[in-house]
């Protein structure tokens, strides 16, 4: 039997921060947010998580993109809406719906995030499945900080860690 093929568009977006790919499945669920810049690691992680696939550029939904320019412009909830669609073990999307639910503007570590999900011991695998997320910004990995309160990975750099957590923050009228 053939492997499946997928087939998803793709989008290239202006931001502050740099030009955001964005990919998208027929269905107008976002399957993956990375960089330009940083393209190869977006093209192993589809790799890892769909096998064959074929991205043809083209615009993604309005809904998606216009819930990334609202929420780059300070209209943090507005990626709440946004369809997301992964690949991914049991776990991994266990671990990338929760992160959706750490609330806008703040941070947690990754020990007390795993056991917030009920797996206090499960702190390294935690770690690579948000180390692992497609979805970045979106499925807020950047919302993960280390145990003393500082910036640990992020698979964009963490000038942009920095940047997306000061932007939570600032729109919010806080200081991080």
């Amino acid at each position: 039997m053939p492997a499946t093929t997928f087939s998803f568009h793709l989008e290239c977006m202006k931001t502050p921060i740099g030009d955001m790919l964005v990919v998208a499945d027929e269905q107008d669920r976002l399957r993956a947010l990375g960089w330009a810049d940083l393209k190869a690691r977006l093209d192993r992680t589809l790799a890892v998580l769909y096998g064959n696939l074929q991205l043809r550029t083209r615009p993604v939904s309005a809904a998606i993109r216009d819930g990334l320019h609202a929420y780059l412009e300070g209209k943090l909830d507005a990626i709440d809406t946004i369809p997301v669609e992964t690949g991914g073990t049991a776990f991994q999307r266990s671990v990338w719906q929760e992160l959706r639910r750490i609330p806008v503007g703040t941070t947690m570590s990754y020990g007390d995030f795993a056991a917030r999900i009920g797996r206090p011991k499960a702190v390294r695998a935690v770690g690579h499945a948000n180390g692992s997320n497609p979805i970045c910004v979106v499925v807020p990995c950047h919302r993960l900080i280390g145990a003393d309160g500082s910036l640990t990975g992020y698979g964009g750099g963490l000038p942009r860690k920095r940047w997306l957590l000061d932007h939570e923050a600032a729109a919010q009228g806080r200081l991080i």
